[in-house]
């Protein structure tokens, strides 16, 4: 059994949490940002006051977290994980931030005689629920190999892709890859649905063929039956793809096509859909065309 601080229960957070804790663990959780959820704290887990306190009192510090600046307020901010870590502590940031904004807070833990990983994931809300996440991760191989036992209680595919950075930049790239199958699958079902074909029957088609995709099966339901319920929210793919868009214009890269998923994504927002599922793009495109494909089923 390890002593884990975890910082950040929310929609992804708190299934990873629960399974940490259904494999045997102790945690220990922050209350600097509200209560932590009964459902944790009913099944064992300690409540401290400060994510200081949190770092001081566990091994591995685990930070799930919205955004780049949600991290480094947690890391570094007043009574943060910094103040609290020492040569004992592996901080394991599992939020999806900016690739060079994580180098520096590695190199800062590291100066306070921490270790650190960067470990985003992959599989949404489902894929936290049943542990079986896709783990991204950035750091040194011997860290890796002392936190891999926590990983596996969350995840399945767990792939050290190199040092720290290197687990955000594939998690960014992971972001482009998704942004643009969510916008093909919706083109392609807005396409059938205005030429008259039912758009349910012709999703079923192609799940027997080439274009079969995880995407395709899993939204591309969404999109049809118009349920839109945030697995994982357009707000924060907008935020992944300005990752991507800035880590671009610093490369001097042109990448068109997640500038245009970025802009239909806007699009969905200034329609009011920031808390959208993700799979609520196609509203955009529909919003464009004056087409709903729920309106042409039959």
């Amino acid at each position: 059994m390890a002593n884990i601080g975890f910082i950040g229960t929310g929609i992804m957070g708190l299934p990873m949490a629960q399974n940490l804790v259904k494999a045997g663990h102790q945690l220990f959780l922050s209350s600097h940002h509200g209560t932590p959820p009964t459902a944790l704290t009913d099944t064992g887990a300690q409540v401290l006051a400060t994510p200081r306190e949190v770092a001081r009192q566990a091994e591995f510090i685990i930070v799930m977290v919205p955004d780049t600046p949600y991290v480094e307020a947690v890391l570094f901010g007043k009574d943060g994980v910094a103040e609290g870590t020492g040569p004992d502590n592996v901080v394991i940031d599992m939020s999806s931030i900016s690739p060079s904004a994580t180098k520096a807070f590695a190199e800062k833990i590291v100066a306070t005689g921490a270790r650190y990983l960067d470990a985003p994931v992959s599989g949404g809300e489902v894929g936290a629920k049943a542990g079986t996440l896709s783990i991204m991760v950035g750091g040194d191989q011997a860290v890796f190999d002392r936190a891999l036992p926590l990983l596996q209680c969350m995840g399945k595919n767990i792939t050290r892709v190199g040092g720290n950075g290197d687990g955000q930049t594939a998690k960014v790239a992971n972001q482009i890859i998704v942004a643009l199958n969510i916008q093909a699958v919706a083109e392609a079902l807005l396409f059938a649905a205005k030429n008259g074909a039912d758009p349910a029957k012709v999703r079923e088609a192609l799940m027997g063929g080439f274009a079969s995709s995880k995407i395709l099966e899993v939204h591309g339901e969404r999109m049809i039956k118009g349920t839109f319920d945030p697995g994982f929210r357009i707000a924060l793919h907008q935020k992944d793809l300005n990752l991507a868009l800035e880590g671009a214009r610093e490369l001097h890269l042109n990448l068109p096509n997640t500038a245009n998923a970025q802009q239909v994504f806007s699009t969905c927002a200034a329609l009011g859909g920031s808390q959208w599922d993700h799979s609520a793009l196609i509203k955009g495109l529909e919003h464009m065309a004056g087409f709903s494909i729920r309106d042409a089923k039959g």
